[in-house]
């Protein structure tokens, strides 16, 4: 049984993940789950106790509300068994987006006991690396997204982690490479969108957490 969970939902998956990492870092929380809506919104669902939930929403509601995420959130203590079948959603997949909707964190799979203690601490040298970042670029329209990443990798030297779909239009990139390259890749990739479709959000997150790292598109 959970001690507390909590609910931020922000429209938008930029401000959501920029949410997420904010509230990881600002508390001990842990990710249940992040599940999309059918109206370009995110909701993250995390658990921990009172009042690190309590404090990572605060910190997480006002990143989202500098994106212009127009963020939701709500604390539940000690949730219903019953209620849990409801807040916890099933994998599934969106027909529409032709994309999963639920997003689990999930761990790499390996082969032996020794190949995941190696993997485990590769990530955690990336994420705690003073020189990694993400880059997110979403638009609304794909003509405007690929142009943006094309820009972006031509710019500088940066790798394209996935892509990812929200409905309405909503198409987010996520790239990955040091800190300067993605800053120089990311104001590159936005300079492009203009004429070309709505640009939604565009960010850089040095050091990203942990939670976010283990939702980013497989």
């Amino acid at each position: 049984m959970y001690d507390a969970i909590g609910i931020l939902e922000a429209t938008g998956l930029t401000p959501a993940m920029v949410a997420l990492d904010v509230m990881e870092k600002a508390a001990k929380i842990e990710v249940i789950q992040a599940e999309l809506n059918d109206f370009l919104g995110v909701c993250l669902k995390i658990q921990g106790t009172t009042a690190d939930v309590s404090a990572a929403l605060a910190a997480g509601r006002a990143a989202a509300e500098r994106m212009g995420g127009r963020p939701v959130t709500n604390l539940i203590n000690r949730p219903d068994a019953d209620a849990l079948k409801a807040i916890e959603s099933r994998p599934e997949v969106s027909p529409l987006i032709q994309q999963d909707v639920v997003f689990i964190p999930t761990k790499p799979k390996v082969q032996n006991e020794q190949s995941q203690k190696i993997q485990s601490q590769k990530e955690a040298t990336m994420a705690d690396s003073n020189s990694f970042a993400l880059g997110f670029i979403e638009t609304q329209g794909f003509t405007a997204v690929f142009e943006a990443i094309d820009s972006a990798c031509k710019a500088a030297n940066v790798e394209v982690v996935g892509k990812e779909k929200l409905g309405g239009g909503y198409i987010t990139v996520i790239v990955k490479g040091d800190v300067a390259a993605v800053k120089a890749a990311i104001d590159a990739g936005q300079a492009k969108v203009g004429g070309l479709g709505k640009l939604i959000a565009a960010h850089v997150i040095p050091r990203p957490s942990q939670a976010v790292l283990g939702l980013l598109p497989k």
